[in-house]
């Protein structure tokens, strides 16, 4: 078999997984759930109980994963919010076409896969302004109230009136400076030293004056 039949083979497989994947939901109680012993993810109690606001205010949008003897494969800390409100029943959704290995693999991966993204935080700053306008619970957002911070753009015309230097200095002669700062100005700070240093700039207390404008 040559490479572009192994590649065709491997995309057909996969299509077939997918569209063999079960859509059907069924709901199942919680007493028949058996969570995975060796489930590395950790859910403390600060987590379960804003999966508990989740769930009062969006409802169960998110069904368990399970294997067809009703092993939990995703959807841990859900049904642990599920049993610290009392449901006595949660939406399945049964992955029999997994084998063993898969779903030991796939207990890791639903947790590393939704890991790896990031957010645009002058999107996430527009939405999270829109809604708090209208007067939503932004604690149910998943943070608690630990919202996140967004430190404004740096003023970097203050560098504007720096001159390079370098004619001062002879050839491999290493420059050092020491700016002090105060502490919540660290980030303006660091961004205006990178700033300079960019523009191959030798910075000295242009930085401290613009600070402390």
């Amino acid at each position: 078999m040559n490479s572009t039949e192994s590649n065709s083979t491997s995309v057909e497989q996969a299509l077939n997984k997918i569209v063999n994947s079960p859509e059907q939901i069924r709901y199942v109680p919680v007493s028949q759930l058996k969570p995975y012993e060796n489930n590395p993810r950790v859910h403390n109690e600060i987590q379960i109980q804003r999966l508990v606001n989740s769930l009062k205010e969006f409802g169960f949008t998110n069904p368990l994963l399970i294997d067809d003897l009703g092993n939990v494969i995703a959807g841990h800390g859900r049904l642990m919010a599920a049993e610290k409100i009392g449901l006595e029943s949660v939406p399945t959704i049964t992955l029999a076409h997994l084998t063993d290995e898969q779903r030991k693999a796939y207990v890791i991966a639903d947790n590393q896969l939704a890991m790896n993204s990031s957010w645009d935080d002058d999107l996430l700053q527009t939405e999270l302004k829109a809604l708090d306008d209208a007067g939503f619970d932004l604690s149910l957002l998943g943070w608690g109230d630990d919202l996140p911070t967004f430190a404004e753009e740096p003023d970097y015309s203050a560098l504007d009136d720096l001159d390079d230097g370098n004619d001062d200095w002879a050839d491999g002669v290493k420059k050092a400076i020491q700016i002090e700062f105060r502490a919540e100005d660290y980030e303006e700070a660091k961004a205006l030293v990178a700033e300079a240093r960019k523009n191959g700039v030798y910075i000295g207390g242009k930085v401290i004056e613009a600070l402390a404008e």
